[in-house]
């Protein structure tokens, strides 16, 4: 019997001269890998898209929000009015609240200018002596020769400065019309939300409306529990700057305290940010050592913040690790500014929260009884 020939090897190791044969986690790499790039792209298509629109992003991101902090309020009215009166107290309540707050701070800063005036005089003049002194010996003139470069540089931009100052104007126009329409929105939210999003699921095909049920419940109860969360965290902050401001006797503690009250909306990086703010106003008015305070209640803060607050009010509604909420942060005030960093955090937990109620609705379809 004649012996078998085999074929001769290729160049490559394959017998017959074949192509060699990919090997299989480059497959599924590959596969991956193009559909991430595609999600991508649609994914920038989509955020360009809204770059367009970022006004009326921003309008219905803002009535989301009023609208998550008065649903509660109104339901509870409503049980003792109609519907609409109740919702038509509630915003106005809010309205109230909110320019009652403003009114208070600008009626303290107007009251207390006088003696800011002198005091950050007084406090630029005790800082500029320290800084002679050893160890810094500063040359006298050094302030002197500041202070006539700013009057050169501001003379030599007039111009610039008046044109940005209009377009500031023109900016708070803007910043008056987004807010209307947040509003406007917010009403109908407040009042027949539940009903518009069962008249928007209606419209879609009857097999994805039940995974569009599930996924709009899970968001609005992530984004309400943040708000909810969120707004207790920064009314707490603002509460203990406020009280810390004041036994030091740093003047402006309440608008200080309402700045930190903002900034507690940018996890992790607003609230030192305002308390920084804060460590200036004290060292120019009261002096390093009560600066220095104020820097300490910084970390006191931080600590609070982080370790307490966040885990008790937050952890229930946002199941996001630190890591994620830092890089979610810094992502969308890259992405977006100071938008995008308070944007950026309830939009990734909603969309953890979607894709977990999602993948649980599906192994309770595909679970067999």
């Amino acid at each position: 019997m004649a012996a078998s020939v085999e074929p001769p090897a290729s160049p490559l190791g394959r017998p017959g001269g074949g192509e060699p044969r990919v090997p299989g986690w480059l497959r599924v790499a590959g596969a991956y890998a193009w559909r991430i790039i595609a999600v991508g792209i649609v994914v920038r298509f989509a955020f360009s898209v809204l770059g367009q629109f970022h006004r009326i992003a921003v309008a219905v991101f803002l009535g989301l929000v009023i609208a998550a902090v008065l649903r509660p309020a109104a339901g509870l009215l409503a049980r003792l009015m109609p519907r609409p009166l109740a919702v038509a107290v509630a915003i106005v309540g809010g309205i109230v609240l909110v320019l009652g707050a403003l009114t208070l701070v600008g009626e303290t800063v107007a009251d207390q200018r006088s003696g800011l005036e002198r005091e950050f005089v007084a406090g630029i003049d005790r800082i500029e002596r320290q800084l002679e002194e050893p160890p810094f010996r500063l040359p006298a003139d050094a302030f002197a020769d500041l202070q006539s470069r700013i009057g050169k540089l501001l003379s030599s931009h007039r111009s610039t400065l008046i044109s940005t100052a209009l377009s500031g104007a023109s900016r708070l126009l803007e910043v008056l019309t987004v807010l209307a329409l947040a509003l406007f929105c917010a009403v109908f939210f407040t009042h027949s939300g539940e009903r518009q999003w069962r008249w928007m699921c209606d419209q879609l095909p009857e097999g994805a409306r039940e995974r569009v049920m599930v996924a709009g419940g899970a968001a609005w109860r992530t984004f309400t529990g943040y708000t909810h969360g969120i707004l207790l965290v920064a009314a707490t902050n603002a509460v203990l700057v406020g009280i810390a401001l004041f036994a030091l006797g740093v003047p402006l503690a309440m608008p200080l305290a309402l700045l930190e009250f903002v900034a507690a909306f940018i996890p992790l990086i607003g609230s030192p940010i305002a308390l920084a703010v804060a460590a200036v106003v004290a060292l120019a008015s009261k002096g390093p050592l009560i600066a220095l305070v104020v820097v300490a209640l910084i970390v006191i803060i931080g600590q609070i913040e982080g370790h307490l607050l966040h885990p008790i009010v937050m952890s229930w509604a946002v199941r996001l690790h630190p890591v994620v909420v830092a890089l979610a942060v810094v992502g969308g005030a890259v992405a977006a500014g100071v938008i995008g960093a308070v944007v950026a955090v309830p939009l990734v937990a909603v969309v953890w929260s979607v894709y977990q109620a999602l993948r649980a609705s599906g192994d309770e379809i595909t679970t067999p009884a």
